[in-house]
């Protein structure tokens, strides 16, 4: 017996923005890491293949639902790939060439959203941070995704959300020469146990 309620629906167009909605609702309730892919299937009343045909990943459709552009899981893919001593500056220009792109206006209004705001800070706690645990290994790698993703945050914060002039001024390789051994350190250092 074929299922029939798999792959596109028929006849009706608005069902990316329908699940575009559901997802923004879920994401500001319940947070990143407490929205998964099947509960916006299942409230939008479509099969979890259909998200992954319009928005490629969970994190496209977050991206896309909170209207967050600068959040693309393709480029973090990117950033993860290759060996671990080039991976600050991957980082770095993930961050200014998918934030610089955003429009400038987008990024300030997610600042005075505080459900955004909070969506965003635990997509950088949750995914980003985990993912960069994993990429690291080791004992210590949770405490150094932690450190980086604290650098990583305070740059998005004062050069895009709440500039400060004499960063949100700085072009992406100055960025890179300022914050790279700040994230290099966070990266690969030894934290000091309590």
């Amino acid at each position: 017996m074929l299922n029939k309620t798999r792959g596109r629906p028929r006849g009706n167009p608005d069902t990316k923005a329908r699940i575009t909605e559901v997802a923004r609702e879920l994401f500001l309730k319940h947070g990143y890491p407490g929205t998964t892919v099947r509960a916006i299937a299942t409230a939008a009343g479509v099969d979890s293949a259909l998200i992954s045909y319009h928005f490629g990943s969970k994190q496209g459709l977050f991206s896309q639902s909170l209207n967050l552009l600068c959040v693309d899981p393709s480029a973090l893919d990117q950033a993860l790939r290759g060996d671990q001593a080039g991976l600050a500056d991957r980082l770095l220009d993930s961050v200014t060439g998918l934030w610089d792109a955003a429009l400038p206006a987008e990024n300030r209004m997610a600042a005075r959203d505080d459900d955004t705001m909070r969506a965003l800070r635990d997509y950088l706690d949750g995914e980003l941070r985990l993912r960069i645990a994993e990429f690291l290994g080791g004992p210590d790698a949770t405490q150094r995704a932690t450190a980086a993703v604290g650098v990583l945050g305070g740059l998005i914060f004062t050069r895009y959300l709440n500039p400060i002039r004499s960063i949100g001024g700085l072009s992406p390789a100055d960025v890179r020469q300022l914050f790279g051994p700040a994230l290099r350190a966070a990266l690969h250092g030894r934290p000091r146990r309590a």
